[in-house]
């Protein structure tokens, strides 16, 4: 499917109303199969929220702290995410995300901007999949309390999830080392919105996406991405990204509560190398 960032370049975009959007719906596409409900604790600085996921008949729990930063609040993208994973285990072949899952064996996922960890502890329950959850080393310590306080799901579900510092950009490469590369797809919701950090991001991604290993020998890599968009400067991430990846769009929420737009949801690849220089040695 085209993208629609292009379309989109010149439009006027209420930064208040986008990045404050009320998520009671999610317009068209899939209704939100994780219902979301919150539960504010006594504490002002602390709330909790619960995801039901049909699929598995069982519910996530996240702890959101909203005084400490955009890290610790969960966002749209995050949701719209979550409800696909939650389709494709009901109806596989019909989803989105069908040619990025489907390798039948356990997947061994890497989700980049983790911030509460909803969606890799998700991928976990409702997969099964080995995932490695990674943000900013401040963020790491709330990772965790969600990752603990939903461990027993993701181990009955046959799932499991580590998490880790990964800062992005080629001056963090030693973080990559660390994290590894060997996983089946990448995955992140809303971790496009500021622009100093795009190039950071996009020589992270090609890290993990642009193999040197000639195909076919190496499965593509897929990144799956949910992102809602509040700033017109958004699409200079995507015209750059377009410029080093493979870029699709593979599904799209209608626009609701007096949004213009929808969380869109991007599946992107390393290019294809190009095969003059072994066909000239041949």
């Amino acid at each position: 499917m085209a993208t629609q960032e292009n379309d989109e370049d010149d439009m006027e975009i209420n930064p208040a109303k986008m990045l404050f959007p009320a998520d009671e719906t999610h317009g068209n596409g899939p209704l939100p199969m994780a219902m979301l409900t919150q539960d504010t604790l006594t504490s002002s600085s602390s709330e909790t929220e619960q995801h039901y996921m049909p699929s598995i008949e069982s519910t996530l729990v996240i702890r959101q702290l909203p005084s400490q930063g955009l890290s610790f609040k969960l966002w749209p993208a995050a949701t719209t995410l979550v409800t696909l994973l939650d389709q494709f285990c009901s109806h596989p072949s019909n989803s989105p995300l069908a040619s990025s899952l489907s390798n039948g064996c356990q997947l061994n996922i890497l989700e980049l901007g983790s911030g509460t960890g909803l969606v890799g502890m998700a991928a976990a329950a409702i997969l099964g999949a080995k995932v490695t959850v990674t943000d900013l080393p401040h963020v790491l310590t709330n990772l965790q309390f969600n990752v603990d306080a939903n461990a027993g799901l993701i181990s009955l579900r046959g799932g499991s999830v580590h998490v880790a510092s990964l800062r992005w950009g080629e001056a963090e490469a030693n973080d990559v080392a660390v994290v590894g590369r060997e996983f089946d797809v990448i995955l992140a919701s809303d971790v496009v919105y500021h622009d100093h950090l795009f190039d950071p991001l996009l020589a992270t991604l090609r890290l993990f996406l642009n193999s040197d290993e000639p195909e076919p020998k190496k499965k593509k890599m897929n990144f799956v991405m949910a992102h809602f968009r509040r700033w017109k400067k958004d699409s200079v991430f995507f015209k750059k990204a377009k410029k080093l990846f493979d870029v699709e769009t593979i599904h799209a929420d209608l626009p609701c509560n007096g949004a213009r737009l929808g969380v869109v949801v991007y599946r992107m690849t390393g290019k294809a190398k190009s095969s003059k220089s072994s066909s000239q040695c041949s």
